[in-house]
């Protein structure tokens, strides 16, 4: 008990004492809106969370201050409906203020959408109507467990074959296998299907103890459907019954190209089914196999197929698209003075024109961004 006291202020006493009783949730300030991300901070965001729903603006754009209270009101949202910690961000960049983190997540439009699982980004930018309704019910649909179980060997027959699938056997869910291939469904979900089946359901196909994984591919027939991610293509043009270089050139992708997935689309496609691409490469079947890049806007040719077999060649190809200089050495001739045009003599090299590429309508609309600068 309190003993009386001239100098003691009860009000500030008895308000004290509440806020000493008030739960954690209420005595501490409550963040509203959108998380701001900056370079110090985003990583370990990232890196602590399942998934991470980024909105890049600039202050400027006008676009961007549409949105803003749209986007801070669905995030307010999602929080209450998935409180837990670990689960889910609804994040912000001001790319104005934040230049390396836009420049990291490759940002030439605002505003930009982007969703990060498990710290990798995802290849496809929210493209969908930008609401509050919209939004939850997107993070939602990013939070559903992309594994698909089966029960019977006969539901496989079921199965789209047009979809790209990856198929997991095993014995049950406690198995160390199982976990990974569950992180890599949960990361790879906007890519392809992924189904699994346990125990009875699937020992005709492993024997016990070892889980298999089935993969089934698509290929460039379903280049209509990839337009939608806005990725450049990276294409190997083949003879239909060529299957060493097309060997060759998954093996080489994937073991010197594989950090360069989320920026472009790795294809093989049948030279005789798509030689209107060839056509705009100047090319015909006879000189199968080569390799190109359509950006959506150009096509580039990889000088020399055999090229592949030199270190770093390939993956250089890919640098000189990101860089523009693709593009500037198809208008001006080799880049041998930076952005300077090659001057021969008193005459400027006159500009030429890449070729045309064969999927830009194909590809996603631009009407809803503010557009930094135009793609190469």
């Amino acid at each position: 008990m309190l003993a009386p006291c001239d100098n003691v202020d009860f009000k500030v006493l008895i308000f004290a004492c509440l806020l000493i009783h008030l739960p954690n949730s209420l005595a501490e300030e409550v963040e509203e809106g959108a998380v701001i991300l900056t370079h110090k901070d985003i990583d370990a965001t990232l890196a602590e969370n399942e998934l991470v729903f980024i909105n890049f603006y600039a202050q400027w754009c006008r676009f961007s201050n549409l949105l803003a209270p749209i986007f801070d009101k669905a995030a307010d949202k999602v929080r209450e409906e998935f409180p837990q910690a670990g689960k889910v961000v609804m994040a912000k960049v001001d790319c104005d203020q934040e230049t390396s983190v836009a420049s990291r997540f490759h940002i030439t439009k605002y505003p930009t959408l982007k969703v990060i699982r498990n710290g990798q980004p995802t290849k496809r930018e929210y493209r969908g109507k930008r609401s509050v309704e919209a939004f939850q019910e997107f993070v939602r649909k990013q939070l559903e467990d992309p594994i698909r179980e089966f029960f019977d060997l006969g539901e496989l027959n079921e199965l789209d074959d047009k979809k790209r699938m990856i198929i997991g056997y095993f014995d049950n869910k406690s198995v160390p296998a199982y976990e990974l291939f569950r992180k890599v469904a949960t990361n790879l979900k906007d890519d392809c299907q992924f189904h699994v089946g346990f125990g009875n359901a699937s020992k005709a196909l492993h024997p016990p103890g070892e889980p298999i994984i089935v993969f089934r591919e698509i290929t460039f027939e379903d280049a209509e459907e990839l337009t939608e991610e806005g990725l450049p293509f990276l294409i190997l043009f083949h003879a239909p019954d060529d299957v060493e270089n097309v060997k060759l050139y998954k093996d080489i992708v994937s073991r010197t190209l594989i950090t360069e997935k989320q920026n472009i689309n790795f294809l093989t496609a049948d030279g005789l089914k798509f030689a209107h691409p060839l056509h705009h490469l100047g090319k015909s079947t006879t000189d199968l196999p080569l390799i190109a890049i359509d950006s959506f806007r150009h096509m580039y040719l990889f000088k020399n197929f055999n090229d592949i077999f030199v270190e770093g060649k390939l993956k250089e190809f890919l640098q000189d698209l990101y860089s523009g200089k693709l593009h500037r050495e198809f208008h001006y001739g080799p880049d041998t003075h930076n952005d300077v045009p090659q001057v021969t003599g008193k005459q400027v090299k006159a500009p030429t024109t890449p070729p045309e590429s064969a999927f830009k309508k194909l590809a996603p609309s631009k009407n809803r961004y503010t557009l930094v600068k135009d793609e190469l």
